[in-house]
């Protein structure tokens, strides 16, 4: 686990180059000792700032030392090359480096039509009792004389089989403690006969995906790609073996509903482990996840569960892992401020991953799409926005491309995204929520002042009234200093992510803005026959049309629901019911709950994209046993359409 340790360095130093940021580096190590230290470093935050002169030189020292730590771990960021990318990368393992030369090995001997799926082999494992030097020379061996490293399919099966251990096996199956078949006071509103035995399907379906690391894991980590975590995990299902940061929000809301209240708990102890050791929640529990993070949704888990449980040492445990986090999201090249036309700086925040190579779970596809580019500085430029789409959880999708549908116009890193500011006012609510529950005052109001400025930044940055939503805002240059706001660099496609904000209090609360919403959404022509499109473009892309996605469904239709308006309540049911029903055709012609729909069309599961559709499905399940707590089904409504 000593790599680990210095993949926090590393980012430590990688936050430095961010100039228009105060320090972020020292903010950051102080918020590990005192977690209050890193919030005085903000304008809106700070109660003292006379102190800087004083504190120059250890600053400065700390600096030098993390500096050179940094450079000895070969960790540090690389600017000495001018044609390249001088932006924060944080390293990857010696055995993922290697599966990627596997990986291009496997996709280059099989025809393409039975080319596997890229993943498979970044998630193999050493077996024991081979160390990667002997692997490594026996590979050379496999691949000598072959131009491009493809080499016939059984020589190199039986390679594989000799060496490693498959995919999936640093995971074993976790009985839940928490489970029962038919939990006490369980959808009690579900009336339907038929609609309750299906749900009560779906929640047996978290005993499938329902698993713990391997001790192998825990005792070698380095002879595998996935990381040790210490508590059970719900997976979302097939080709995803391992825990996923956003994708757990849900799943967390589903066993809620089950009243598994041990099993939720335990998947924000493991989120909350990744924050302590890499001071961020990681994409996913793997060692090729560890440069970029997702839609940050931890401190809404703490915050449902806590509805749930009154558990206050939790809320107590939270805090400083929020903290960490806050900063990582509000600092660093994650943070760009928009200044207003009076002359008023706007602190938003933006995606963006700390990498700049292909992604080594599908580094074939990425190589294969960065091929037209002819620069070293133009690819790296591309593999960032690719994997910083990643990080936004919506890869991919016509959102991110300054020029749609075509792929290479990528330019995620440019956009600051609407959905993403909403999860981070939605953060300093929560954390003033709890600092008020653990007695901190002073702490609370300082969060509730930070959640105010964002949400003015809404209304001058994203706010469109003509169209009555929220807009992404494309940044005229790097994002590394403040930029003047355009009305022109609003993005004016229709997303689903545009409805994104009346998900919390802070705008489905204001009746005369709800109706507004609710005419815009009805008139958008996202609602479809089985719910909300992701966008209005089919690009071929899973986050564009005709595809719907869970996420999107429950933060739109439990927005509507909360508002004080009758007709957004109505829209909110008439949706979530269109969902349900069309899960629930799929369910019965294909036996499994999908990662996505096709919302076009009732009854049909999603596509498109780089992978085949998934089954299983962790975020899927949680939002039908949402969906149900919170409407339920009268024994006299059919859920046939």
């Amino acid at each position: 686990m000593g790599y680990s340790q210095n993949r926090r360095s590393s980012y430590l130093l990688a936050m430095n180059s961010h100039k228009h940021s105060r320090s972020p580096i020292i903010s950051t190590l102080s918020s590990s000792s005192s977690p209050y230290k890193f919030f005085l470093s903000f304008p809106l935050l700070a109660t003292s700032t006379n102190h800087k002169r004083q504190r120059f030189t250890s600053l400065s020292l700390l600096f030098f030392f993390f500096l050179c730590l940094s450079f000895a771990t070969s960790m540090a960021v690389s600017d000495s090359d001018s044609d390249s990318d001088s932006s924060p990368v944080v390293q990857t393992t010696p055995l993922v480096t290697f599966l990627q030369r596997v990986q291009l090995t496997a996709l280059r001997s099989y025809p393409k039509k039975q080319a596997p799926d890229p993943k498979f082999y970044i998630d193999l494992s050493l077996k024991l009792p081979h160390h990667l030097s002997t692997v490594e020379s026996a590979f050379k061996d496999l691949t000598t004389g072959s131009r491009d490293l493809s080499v016939p399919i059984e020589k190199l099966e039986k390679f594989i089989h000799e060496y490693f251990d498959d995919a999936g096996k640093d995971l074993v199956h976790h009985e839940p403690e928490d489970f029962v078949s038919d939990p006490t006071e369980f959808l009690l509103n579900v009336e339907n006969d038929q609609v309750r035995e299906w749900a009560r399907e779906v929640h047996c379906l978290w005993r499938n995906l329902s698993c713990r690391v391997s001790e192998s894991v825990i005792e070698s980590p380095d002879r595998h790609t996935l990381l040790p975590l210490q508590e059970p995990v719900i997976i979302p299902g097939s080709r995803f073996r391992e825990v996923y940061y956003w994708d757990s929000y849900w799943v967390i809301k589903g066993l809620l509903t089950s009243k598994m209240f041990t099993t939720a708990q335990g998947l924000v102890t493991n989120l909350m482990s990744l924050v302590e050791t890499y001071g961020y929640v990681l994409n996913g529990a793997r060692a090729y996840y560890t440069n970029r993070s997702q839609p940050p949704l931890l401190s809404s888990m703490f915050y449902e569960i806590y509805n749930v449980t009154k558990d206050e040492e939790l809320v107590r445990k939270a805090i400083p892992v929020l903290l960490k986090e806050y900063a990582f999201w509000n600092s660093g090249k994650h943070k760009v401020v928009i200044r207003d036309a009076s002359g008023n700086d706007h602190i938003l925040s933006r995606y963006y991953a700390m990498w700049n190579m292909p992604r080594p779970e599908s580094s074939v596809f990425d190589q294969g799409s960065a091929s037209g580019f002819s620069s070293t500085l133009e690819k790296q430029r591309f593999h960032r926005d690719i994997a910083t789409a990643a990080e936004s959880g919506c890869d991919f999708s016509t959102r991110w491309m300054r020029h749609p549908p075509n792929f290479t116009t990528m330019a995620t890193t440019s956009v600051v995204p609407v959905d993403l500011n909403v999860f981070l006012l939605k953060m300093e609510l929560d954390i003033a929520f709890m600092m008020e529950i653990s007695g901190d005052k002073n702490g609370s109001e300082r969060f509730v002042k930070a959640s105010e400025a964002r949400k003015k930044a809404f209304k001058t940055v994203f706010w469109n009234e003509k169209a009555g939503q929220w807009l992404d805002y494309w940044l005229s240059s790097s994002g590394d200093e403040p930029e003047t706001w355009k009305a022109e660099n609003q993005n004016n496609n229709v997303f689903a992510s545009n409805f994104a904000p009346i998900w919390i209090s802070s705008f489905h609360s204001d009746e005369n803005l709800v109706k507004k919403v609710v005419k815009a959404l009805k008139n958008s022509g996202l609602i479809a026959p089985a719910g909300i499109l992701t966008s209005l473009t089919n690009s071929g892309q899973q986050w564009d049309a005709p595809n719907g996605w869970a996420p999107q469904q429950e933060m739109i239709v439990t927005g509507l629901a909360r508002s004080g308006l009758k007709e957004a309540k109505e829209m909110a049911e008439e949706i979530a019911r269109r969902w349900i029903r069309s899960s629930y055709r799929v369910y019965k012609t294909s036996g499994t709950i999908h990662e996505k729909l096709d919302v076009s069309e009732f009854g049909e599961y999603g596509g498109g994209g780089e992978y085949k559709p998934q089954t299983g499905f962790g975020w899927s399940n949680g939002v039908i046993l949402t969906f149900l707590e919170e409407f339920g089904w009268p024994s006299d409504l059919s859920i046939e359409p």
